[in-house]
């Protein structure tokens, strides 16, 4: 049982001001793993001021200072992986291959990524008599997911530290364990006190409170668009910089010549994975209509060979997350039913022989027409819509027609007619043939997928400040006065 009833604030393990408890359960038994309190807007404003304080400091401190603080980071984390991973797997039952290749690794990497950006990043720029110069915007308060805990918390911590700003975080209190040990790695790695702080609570109370205080500079948040939405009305009156992570409903187009045991089998594993709990998996499966009886056999074939189970056995995977994000699975399954959409395997109600635990069939629908809510609405869980198309302008029509624009995929056996199809998408992470993961491109969405980007030297600029010096030096030629 993990009992984690502090908060790190001003380089101290501190209890909160009003104790509050919140069980916190183990997705894959649903029973109660351990414990965490739930902060209040007084536990923030004492974070936030420990934060102010030590931007005084932090800001003025060399890059070469930063990348000894991120050097060690990095070396401590890697100490800790291992327990990054198994409480990722408790928390919110990433199964143990996921968990340990991908999940926690992803944090490690963001860290060592904005080691090496920071010794190299230009924080000035000479224009003649003008100096252009890039200054840490100032405290960061930071709401991160369940779904990838490490992952996005580590994308947004690394280059705000990097960036000279301090930091107060409200993980998600669904899946709080692994921010704690992160914490616990910044603290044996000498980060200075308040530059990163630690409070839990839960989005109304504590992620209220963070993006309305007007001592927080900026705030940036991982969730539902619906989040993201009351987080920038909560932050507007105090005019900070808002940096929203947001929803998805990724298109996948394959188009006719595409290898397709090898697309159809990528493109499931990419929804698959992580119980389909990934904000830019690519969920809309679009395929020529010459094509699609061999398709759905394919991606039949791929599905069912998904074997979920017990995160820590050899299951590819696990639960979801919570109760909540089951019931809401669910609702939407039965909706695709209700509005004609075809199930091709999975459906509703658990796995065989899963009683315990918030499991989910691996899904597919056929028939789906993209005016469907399975089509339009993200769903969050190990669900497949296909829709057929015609032809090539047809498919990149349907793929744009959503509120979304996270992220989009193309299939082609053709490297130069994929690239056309993906200068056509509207979003703003584009995979051609299930390419691997690139942690140093930059990552956001499009319309309400959400705005800035995160990653590698593109999420440097989200925590910077733009600062103009005119007559910082004469031009050439000028007269002296």
């Amino acid at each position: 049982m993990r009992e984690y009833l502090k908060f790190f604030i001003d380089g101290k393990w501190v209890d909160p001001i009003t104790p509050k408890t919140k069980d916190v359960v183990n997705p894959a038994t649903e029973s109660v793993a351990g414990h965490i309190s739930l902060g209040s807007a007084a536990d923030v404003d004492v974070a936030v001021k420990a934060a102010r304080k030590a931007f005084e400091s932090w800001s003025q401190t060399t890059r070469e200072e930063r990348v000894a603080v991120l050097e060690r980071i990095v070396a401590e984390y890697g100490k800790r992986s291992g327990d990054i991973a198994a409480a990722i797997t408790e928390e919110m039952g990433a199964p143990g291959w996921l968990a340990v290749n991908a999940q926690a690794p992803s944090g490690g990497g963001h860290f060592a990524i904005a080691m090496q950006t920071l010794k190299n990043f230009s924080f000035e720029e000479d224009r003649g008599g003008t100096m252009i110069v890039k200054e840490p915007i100032g405290v960061a308060g930071f709401i991160t997911p369940w779904n990838w805990p490490i992952h996005q918390l580590a994308a947004k911590v690394a280059p705000a530290l990097a960036a000279g700003c301090t930091i107060v975080l409200k993980p998600s209190e669904l899946a709080p364990f692994s921010a704690y040990i992160v914490a616990e790695v910044l603290e044996a790695a000498g980060v200075p006190a308040g530059v990163f702080n630690l409070v839990n609570g839960d989005g109304p109370v504590v992620g209220a409170a963070l993006a309305a205080h007007p001592d927080v500079d900026l705030i940036s948040i991982t969730g539902s668009t619906r989040a993201g939405i009351e987080v920038a009305r909560t932050a507007a009156p105090t005019v900070k910089r808002v940096l929203q992570e947001l929803g998805g409903k990724s298109a996948n187009i394959v188009l006719e010549d595409a290898d397709l045991p090898k697309a159809i089998g990528g493109s499931v594993f990419s929804v698959m994975m992580n119980s389909g709990q990934s904000c830019v998996a690519p969920t809309r499966l679009l395929v020529p209509k010459s094509k699609l009886k061999e398709i759905l056999a394919l991606a039949k074939e791929a599905a069912e060979g998904w074997t979920v189970g017990d995160p820590k056995g050899d299951s590819r995977m696990g639960p979801v997350a919570n109760e909540n994000q089951w019931n809401k699975i669910q609702a939407m399954i039965k909706t695709g039913i209700a509005e004609g959409a075809t199930v091709v395997t999975g459906g509703l109600g658990k796995p065989e022989g899963l009683t315990d635990g918030f499991y989910i069939k691996p899904t597919i629908f056929a028939d789906v027409k993209n005016s469907m809510t399975i089509a339009q609405e993200e769903i969050f869980g190990p669900v497949l819509v296909v829709i057929s198309y015609d032809d090539e302008s047809e498919a990149i029509k349907i793929a744009n027609d959503s509120q979304y624009g996270l992220g989009g995929y193309v299939q082609s056996a053709d490297l130069e007619r994929a690239r056309k199809v993906a200068s056509k998408l509207r979003a703003g992470y584009i995979n051609i043939n299930n390419a691997d993961m690139d942690l140093t491109a930059p990552f956001g969405g499009y319309k309400r997928s959400g705005n800035g980007r995160e990653f590698g030297e593109h999420a440097f600029d989200e925590f910077l400040e733009l600062k103009s010096i005119l007559g910082y030096r004469p031009k050439a030629g000028a007269a002296a006065h």
